[in-house]
């Protein structure tokens, strides 16, 4: 079960390596498409494209920062130590699903089993932080069971 623990812990960082590439590939080309791009004798097109190319930097500039965020986040969290009650880093078996807390990084299958990556900030994460296997709780009127916790 570490194994799987380690190959969920691998996948979110291939998740975030991959956006941050994507991130840094988009911002790089706006950037110089919007440095090649000459005034011509529309003044008002001109500025307009640069209004929204720099619109448009600063939302990848954004996107990468918490991509940065998250990925100094992922490095923080320990999967080596098995602990009894659930914090970062957990791989959680549910009555309704299996959890790892990690990072948002939606949904996974590994070795046939689906997993849902959520952040510990996430509401069904802050639910389960410091709960042990046998535990229960209640999130949107549906009732979790812990079954297993690594």
């Amino acid at each position: 079960m570490a194994d799987l623990k380690q190959k969920l812990y691998e996948a979110c960082a291939r998740h975030l390596h991959d956006r941050i590439t994507e991130l840094t590939a988009s911002l790089r080309s706006i950037q110089e498409s919007a440095n090649e791009e000459t005034k011509s004798s529309s003044g008002d097109k001109y500025e307009t494209g640069r209004a929204m190319a720099h619109l448009e930097i600063e939302k990848l500039q954004t996107q990468l920062a918490e991509a940065n965020k998250m990925m100094a986040d992922l490095n923080r969290i320990s999967i080596k130590e098995n602990s009894a009650a659930i914090k970062a880093g957990s791989l959680v078996f549910t009555s309704r699903g299996n959890f790892f807390i990690a990072i948002h990084a939606g949904e996974h299958t590994l070795d046939g089993t689906h997993f849902f990556v959520v952040s510990p900030a996430s509401p069904i994460a802050q639910k389960m932080l410091g709960l042990k296997a046998g535990d229960e709780f209640t999130l949107n009127n549906r009732a979790f069971s812990i079954v297993q916790t690594l």
